[in-house]
């Protein structure tokens, strides 16, 4: 089985993020946006390495079997805290490791609830329909959403 690491972002080459982040499959399901390049793929990183130091937050870059896989992390949302999982599609069979890591952090980080929002592109998910105390279409960014509310264990 493939070892998963989570790794901050002070600890990544952005070279080596940069494929990942505009990779085309990957794209078709996030926000749409410009393609990076190094200086803006730079200021993201920052943005995103001020938002793991917010009380309440951890993003970090993911690595399986010793490769740059893609980002996760807890952010703010307008609503509380979401869940993102942002993975190359050839990783893409390791997101219910990587989401039962991030419900993981959001215990020991205190949240009673997270957020987790997948774009009209992606199917519902009964596993997901299950673990939901509540599920709406939502909209962000002028894109329509599943929204999943999804209680933290104590």
């Amino acid at each position: 089985m493939n070892n998963i690491e989570f790794l901050p972002f002070s600890q990544v080459v952005p070279k080596d993020l940069l494929s990942v982040v505009n990779e085309d499959s990957l794209r078709t399901h996030l926000i749409d946006h410009a393609y990076f390049d190094e200086r803006s793929l730079l200021a993201w990183m920052a943005d995103k390495i001020n938002t793991d130091a917010s009380t309440g937050c951890r993003i970090r870059a993911v690595y399986i079997g010793g490769s740059l896989a893609g980002w996760c992390g807890i952010q703010p949302d307008t609503k509380g805290f979401e869940l993102a999982i942002v993975i190359s599609q050839r990783f893409w069979g390791f997101g219910i490791r990587i989401f039962k890591t991030l419900m993981l952090w959001a215990k020991e980080l205190g949240h009673q609830e997270v957020l987790f929002h997948l774009l009209e592109t992606r199917p519902e998910y009964k596993a997901l329909n299950k673990l939901a105390t509540k599920v709406d279409k939502t909209e962000l960014a002028g894109r329509s959403f599943t929204t999943y509310y999804i209680a933290v264990s104590p």
